[in-house]
């Protein structure tokens, strides 16, 4: 068997005000959808933080202000590629707290995301929503001395 090393560094923004998150839906691949954080992959040569904010101006339509990094999530997950082979793929998502300065709330057209929402913090649970929704409040709630939630085991 075949197996791809995949690397992905990502970065998000925790963006809360008068108790509702700020989160954009999610197009998989299969065409399935799922309300995550706004962000997403980093170019080559760019700054993480300059990832979070374009990402937030990208599927919402608001300019972000970071306020903080209020965590680091890893993960790894194994998944079949076409023609036999394997990915072993490496998640590295960079999450900070931001507020939005400006702008207007729209979808992002022709992304990786349809629609951008506030939702109220107290009815995530109901959402439909991949896990770094959880771990994103969990990490603006908590502040983690290291940056990691209890989501995840560390790392042997």
């Amino acid at each position: 068997m075949r197996v791809n090393e995949e690397l992905r560094v990502a970065a998000y923004a925790v963006c809360v005000r008068e108790a509702a998150i700020l989160l954009a839906r999610w197009i998989a691949p299969d065409g399935g959808r799922q309300w995550t954080l706004p962000g997403g992959g980093m170019h080559h040569g760019e700054d993480p933080t300059t990832t979070a904010v374009r990402e937030v101006a990208e599927e919402t339509g608001y300019t972000a202000e970071l306020v903080s990094l209020i965590g680091i999530d890893s993960l790894n997950r194994r998944y079949p590629r076409p023609h036999g082979k394997f990915a072993d793929f490496h998640g590295l998502r960079i999450v900070y707290e931001a507020r939005i300065t400006a702008g207007e709330l729209r979808n992002e057209t022709n992304g990786s995301t349809d629609l951008a929402a506030w939702h109220p913090l107290d009815t995530i649970v109901h959402l439909d929503r991949v896990d770094l929704v959880d771990i994103g409040i969990e990490l603006w709630r908590t502040r983690p001395a290291l940056g990691r939630t209890g989501h995840r085991p560390p790392p042997a």
